[in-house]
């Protein structure tokens, strides 16, 4: 009976997590269950789950990237710069960013294959790398229209209509962002489930020695992955400068650990056991919704962090015993 508990736990806890929150909230609060309400949890857990999508990428091939929050703040301040700075073209403002987010994640992959750094600290070092890039470029200051220049005089452009509307319009009633992050899941889940390459990148994560016997070029992958991670980062760093209108520094670094736990508690929706697209954005809207609810009680924001860790422990510990338990087995 123990074990079948743990199994079935494994299986459908997250989702009876999910649906207990919400039933919860919606007696608590009329509020709750608006369609208003609902459509800003989704936007507030666009950002998070398309950051944690990049550290999916990364876990499938088992690797970790502590960077994507630095790279992100990054390109919000690159995004802006470039509209307000400069007054490039809206085509440009969208294709820099994500251009340094493919340079980010060489430099990850140059210190984990080629030197040899363990994941972990290697983008824990690319972490404060990125980090004091972004201050340094902005001179600590945060991106805005037509903001007094350390120079003299004012900013010559300013965040246009268009650009805003990536991160403030809607479309068929629902926030742009929103539709973004479904296209994004959808493109992430269709790579890593029904293409070759997504089986070749579960198989370098679940036996690199194997892999490479079985002529894969598990150099190439890693760099894929850690390519897409600093793609994706970047992506949200877009979103969210699109989002507020304006260019914040250190944007990313609040939502590095809610990406985390995202991807984590994804590990055991519906049994995966291993990082996916799908579970990843199960574990962001698990997280995004049992803080939404918070905030509807008005419990003070400082609190917030021991509920996440809470949420994250569970799902950790329901996973590692499951785990255990089959390897046992």
């Amino acid at each position: 009976m123990k074990e079948k508990s743990i199994q079935f736990l494994f299986k459908y806890g997250a989702i009876l997590l999910l649906v207990f929150i919400i039933i919860y909230f919606s007696m608590i609060s009329p509020a709750f269950l608006s369609y208003g309400n609902f459509t800003d949890i989704l936007r507030s857990i666009s950002i998070v789950t398309v950051l944690a999508l990049g550290v999916t990428f990364t876990l499938v091939v088992n690797g970790f990237d502590l960077s994507v929050g630095s790279t992100m703040s990054l390109s919000t301040v690159i995004t802006a710069s470039l509209m307000v700075w400069y007054d490039l073209p809206l085509w440009l403002v969208l294709c820099l960013p994500i251009v340094v987010g493919v340079l980010v994640g060489v430099f990850n992959t140059l210190l984990i294959v080629v030197i040899g750094i363990p994941d972990l600290l290697a983008t824990l070092s690319t972490m404060y790398i990125v980090a004091g890039l972004h201050r340094t470029y902005t001179e600590g200051y945060s991106i805005y229209n037509h903001m007094p220049l350390t120079s003299g005089g004012t900013a010559i452009g300013e965040l246009s209509e268009a650009f805003l509307w990536i991160g403030q319009g809607k479309v068929a009633g629902l926030p742009v962002p929103v539709w973004l992050m479904i296209g994004l899941i959808a493109l992430a889940y269709l790579f890593l489930n029904h293409t070759r390459w997504g089986r070749i990148f579960y198989m370098t994560g679940s036996n690199e020695e194997a892999a490479t016997l079985s002529g894969v070029k598990v150099r190439k992958v890693k760099l894929a992955a850690y390519v897409v991670s600093g793609i994706f980062a970047s992506i949200a760093g877009i979103l969210f400068t699109a989002r507020v209108g304006s260019g914040q520094i250190d944007a990313g670094a609040p939502l590095l650990m809610e990406a985390v736990a995202a991807v984590f508690v994804g590990y055991s929706v519906l049994g995966a056991g291993k990082p996916n697209a799908l579970g990843t954005f199960f574990g962001a809207a698990v997280i995004g919704i049992l803080l939404n609810g918070l905030t509807i009680l008005n419990l003070p924001y400082y609190a917030f962090d021991i509920i996440k860790g809470a949420v994250l422990v569970m799902a950790l510990a329901v996973t590692y015993v499951y785990a255990r338990k089959r390897t046992a087995a």
